[in-house]
């Protein structure tokens, strides 16, 4: 098996879709020390987000995907990003943008599930034989009105298999693998979350409080104070300045 059929149906990449990319870069530079570049300057102008002096995601201007609302996406690696076009309008999902061809980079296609979750595939990239980057976002999470139809369209999709599992009082919680690695996680909306079926994104911290508080001061807004997660670890919500809401989370293993 060569290396590029590892990494599919691997998230690998995460992308802020944000009004004011600025703004961006100043908040998360602040509070989690990323540093960014210009992918491909005046041609592309892609701005990247470089940790340990590695790319792990961009920032990509709201208007350059098509007025989109402020929103962390997710990528994940695929052979073919056309036929997972086609793919997902037969299992009842919509294809939003795409697939659009990116020299250097690769074949897009973002996708929208039949209960409104949007995520992103990319395929053909030129870092295909290099590992998915780790250790910066370390987990994607489906809240959906239905996750039975959630798990058959994954599985259409990019051949996920779901996996349930007993939260302890916090209801079913399933996760997407792909083989035997871990891939995602998908749970039921929570009775009272006013919020449409949607993927979020989690970055790992080192302490969850601290840069929860950090990220207040910097005019993030928390939405969901620090808490624990037994046997597991512990975890925020907040909404950047730009009004893009992404989880922070340190393990306890």
């Amino acid at each position: 098996m060569s290396t590029v059929e590892t990494l599919v149906g691997r998230i690998g990449w995460h992308e802020l879709v944000t009004p004011n990319v600025e703004q961006a870069k100043e908040f998360y530079g602040k509070l989690l020390g990323w540093e960014t570049e210009v992918f491909k300057p005046g041609e592309v102008d892609y701005t990247v987000i470089n940790v340990n002096g590695r790319g792990h995601g961009g920032f990509l201007p709201s208007e350059q995907a098509g007025g989109a609302p402020p929103h962390w996406l997710a990528y994940v690696y695929v052979e073919n990003a056309a036929d997972i076009a086609k793919r997902a309008k037969s299992a009842g999902g919509s294809v939003m943008n795409g697939p659009m061809d990116i020299p250097e980079v690769g074949t897009i296609v973002v996708i929208g599930d039949p209960q409104g979750a949007v995520i992103a595939a990319i395929s053909g990239t030129p870092d295909s034989d290099m590992p998915v980057p780790e250790g910066v976002f370390v987990w994607d999470e489906l809240s959906t009105s239905d996750v039975e139809a959630a798990k058959s369209f994954y599985e259409s999709l990019f051949g996920w298999t779901a996996e349930d599992t007993d939260m302890a009082g916090m209801g079913t919680y399933t996760i997407f693998q792909r083989g035997e690695r871990q891939i995602a996680g998908a749970m039921h909306t929570m009775p009272g979350d006013p919020s449409p079926p949607h993927w979020q994104t989690y970055i790992s911290v080192d302490d969850v409080d601290g840069t929860t508080a950090k990220a207040r001061e910097l005019g993030a807004t928390v939405y969901v104070e620090p808490t624990d997660i037994p046997g597991m670890g512990r975890f925020s919500v907040i909404a950047d300045p730009t009004g893009a809401v992404v989880g922070l989370y340190h393990s306890s293993s």
